[in-house]
């Protein structure tokens, strides 16, 4: 999953342009960029795979001026792009999944279009999109008739000369809010990038609503649906702690599955731990429920590592799992740990550079504690897990039928005995004393949204 950033402002935008998007780092590892729009177009695009966001823009974007601008962290694409088109120029971010972009260019092409954009030699999903919105008689119309034709989600900034279009996933899968400062406004997905630069909520937009954000205010184009569908993974993982999704906190719902997880559990531990840094507030629920203390076995270093699920490239995915924890050995000596982890996707990191570090820390059993059910399905809407064979627990799943098997309902009820086999399987294919998942309706409980505004695809297949 990416993350966006628009602002429009009565003064130069570009500080808080720099920041806000710095503030959405945690939501990829690829690409950086930012477009700022003034007497011209200034644009600039980076590679972050192996370098912070602020280092990379902290001096180039002191020379761009504008009044309004948008940015990205992106997972997959080089972006923002500059777009010359029938609506006038404009520059175009996005974050979300378009699974169908090779079949959606092949019929543009077969039109008479042409692809100058090509990510890792292929085409950019972010041109796609661009050239979708140009196929209808009005910007909105593009806009909101793109949906009509993408498989995967979409929530969209698009920024011309009348201000910044905010356009949110149909199905809101992603999000977008915008604040308010001084009469100035910023969209972001992530609420945190709000708080330091002194922006207050305003709005949180509905599935499928269009806004302009422009010199005369906010203005809706189009109102938004009712149907909500937004990613539970937002919570659970993807998210900053002091973040905020349709109003509700991602540290609370943390806090929440902890303690729903403890409810659950009767294992006799000495401290609870979390894996840094998305499995600490999980841990903190567990603790406060439990009454066993917290603990920190495994410490972060931060400096320069981002999220090891991020990078495409399994490599890097494994150099960042090695480096950025550090085992406290004297706190694990000799203890029995229960590590809260907010899912378990691979299971390659969790056993090799995370449960090994306890384990070669002389800790004395290691229970695994998961604040989601098992993941059961690569996802459709982001770039969460990748493929069906990366996962886990299909993994086991072969392991126990000797083959793949397209029915998984046996493995999707907690109470099924093909379920006790797979957590069995898994728990010893990581090396955990023992393991225990999260329950769905749990998950569910601890994020306070009715079932069905929620995508549970990942676990459900629906």
């Amino acid at each position: 999953m990416s993350g966006i950033f628009g602002i429009v402002s009565s003064e130069n935008c570009t500080n808080d342009l720099f920041y806000g998007t710095d503030y959405h780092s945690h939501m990829g590892t690829e690409y950086g960029g930012m477009a700022v729009l003034g007497k011209r177009f200034y644009r600039a695009i980076h590679d972050i795979s192996k370098s912070q966001f602020k280092s990379k823009f902290y001096e180039e974007y002191k020379e761009m001026n504008g009044n309004y601008g948008i940015g990205v962290i992106s997972d997959r694409y080089a972006q923002p792009l500059l777009i010359g088109s029938k609506f006038g120029a404009f520059a175009i971010v996005y974050t979300g999944l378009i699974e169908n972009t090779n079949e959606l260019a092949a019929e543009l092409i077969k039109k008479g279009d042409t692809f100058g954009e090509l990510s890792s030699g292929g085409i950019n999903s972010v041109e796609v999109l661009a050239k979708l919105i140009n196929q209808h008689q009005t910007l909105v119309e593009g806009l909101e008739k793109l949906y009509d034709h993408i498989m995967g989600s979409a929530s969209i900034l698009l920024m011309k000369e009348d201000g910044i279009y905010a356009v949110r996933d149909r199905l809101g899968r992603t999000p977008l809010v915008i604040g308010e400062k001084n009469g100035n406004y910023v969209v972001a997905t992530e609420t945190c990038s709000f708080l330091n630069l002194g922006y207050r909520v305003l709005k949180y937009l509905e599935p499928g609503e269009i806004v302009l954000l422009g010199k005369d205010g906010l203005k809706e184009q189009y109102s938004g649906g009712n149907k909500n569908q937004i990613c539970s993974f937002l919570w659970i993982y993807t998210g900053y702690p002091a973040s905020c999704y349709e109003q509700i906190n991602v540290e609370l719902v943390r806090e929440r599955c902890g303690r729903l997880l403890a409810k659950n559990d009767n294992v006799q531990a000495d401290l609870v731990a979390g894996v840094p840094d998305s499995g600490i507030g999980h841990a903190i629920g567990y603790a406060m429920e439990s009454g066993i203390p917290f603990r920190r076995p495994l410490v972060k270093y931060t400096p320069g590592y981002g999220r090891s699920y991020a990078p495409p490239a399994q490599e890097m995915r494994n150099l960042v799992a090695t480096m950025k924890l550090i085992a406290v050995k004297d706190v694990i000596v000799g203890n029995r740990i229960i590590l809260c982890e907010d899912s378990i996707v691979r299971g390659t990191q969790l056993k090799n550079y995370t449960a090994k570090k306890l384990w070669d820390s002389d800790a004395k059993e290691v229970h695994v504690r998961p604040a989601c059910p098992p993941l059961l399905f690569p996802c459709k809407f982001a770039l969460s897990t990748r493929s069906m064979d990366e996962l886990v627990a299909r993994r086991a799943m072969r392991a126990i039928e000797g083959h793949d098997i397209e029915d998984v309902h046996d493995y999707l009820n907690d109470k099924s005995e093909k379920y006790k086999k797979m957590v069995d399987w898994i728990a010893e294919e990581i090396e955990a004393t023992t393991l225990r998942y999260q329950r769905i309706e749990d998950m569910v409980k601890a994020i306070d949204l009715p079932r069905e505004k929620l995508c549970l695809y990942c676990w459900t297949g629906q």
